[in-house]
């Protein structure tokens, strides 16, 4: 889990919506020449960008126990991660990016921690909210709302609201989210709807699901070094490419996404087919 932002870089926060073509060269003016963005930058193939990128943010406690810091500082210190990952994913041109925040687990959490985490959030969302909307960026929560605080849901609602029209990308935040929980939520409403079983196929049960209309992902990144999917979009993430950094949450930023995206660009997708090899004459 990680924490949101605050209200240092707002004024400075361009973001192009998904109506403007991205280009190298702008994507270059934004990042500072000879940095190693620029670097990666150039690197980027457009057209091959993953559609939809999911992060489980992880890592803040480790950062905060580095330093001999409370945990809730761990949190803290993640704000500008979650600004340079939203905003670089806009400039990008990617469509859908999903953010990890608060587990349906994390309600074990120690009290303060999960009400320090629920101030940030609100916090988060005050803050940013109008930069959002200037920005034609979507913000929309996938998780189970009615579990919330009151004043945490009434800000989350404000938020998809105030952004309902926007057409840039959109911008989830998995909140008191499971994913096994999600699935069951699906397979509730499908019987509740009647739905019969011999009409339910996949793509009917997706249309159930919290990202019903929504690209499944391509790209799912996890930092800090752990090797497992905690619980995140499992039916979603079937067939997507992970990839891995040990890069603590609060340290991650727009280059750790750059290379990413750079390795993602480098697979080959087959979707549990083969390459087919290139016919070279003969029997």
């Amino acid at each position: 889990m990680c924490q949101f932002g605050s209200e240092d870089s707002r004024s400075s926060l361009r973001i192009l919506s998904h109506d403007t073509q991205m280009s190298l060269e702008d994507l270059l003016a934004w990042a500072p020449s000879g940095s190693p963005e620029a670097a990666l930058a150039g690197q980027v193939d457009f057209d091959r960008l993953p559609g939809h990128v999911a992060v489980i943010m992880d890592g803040n406690g480790r950062w905060a126990a580095q330093r001999h810091l409370p945990r809730v500082d761990g949190h803290r210190a993640g704000i500008d991660s979650v600004r340079d990952v939203v905003e670089t994913s806009a400039r990008l041109g990617i469509q859908v990016l999903t953010l990890y925040a608060f587990s349906v687990e994390n309600w074990k959490r120690p009290p303060l921690e999960v009400s320090v985490l629920m101030g940030l959030l609100k916090r988060y969302l005050r803050l940013e909210l109008e930069s959002l909307v200037a920005n034609d960026i979507r913000f929309r929560v996938l998780g189970h709302m009615d579990g919330l605080p009151d004043d945490v849901r009434r800000e989350l609602e404000v938020g998809q609201d105030k952004t309902h029209s926007n057409h840039g990308m959109l911008f989830n935040i998995a909140l008191n989210y499971g994913g096994r929980a999600e699935i069951v939520h699906a397979a509730r409403r499908a019987i509740a709807a009647g739905v019969r079983p011999s009409d339910l196929d996949e793509e009917r049960f997706g249309e159930l699901l919290y990202t019903s209309g929504q690209p499944d992902p391509d790209l799912l990144i996890r930092t800090s070094g752990e090797m497992r999917v905690s619980n995140f979009l499992l039916w979603q993430i079937a067939y997507a490419e992970i990839w891995v950094t040990e890069t603590l949450w609060p340290d991650f930023r727009a280059r750790h996404l750059l290379e990413a995206i750079l390795e993602y660009q480098k697979r080959d997708r087959r979707y549990g087919g083969i390459t087919q090899p290139a016919f070279v004459g003969g029997r």
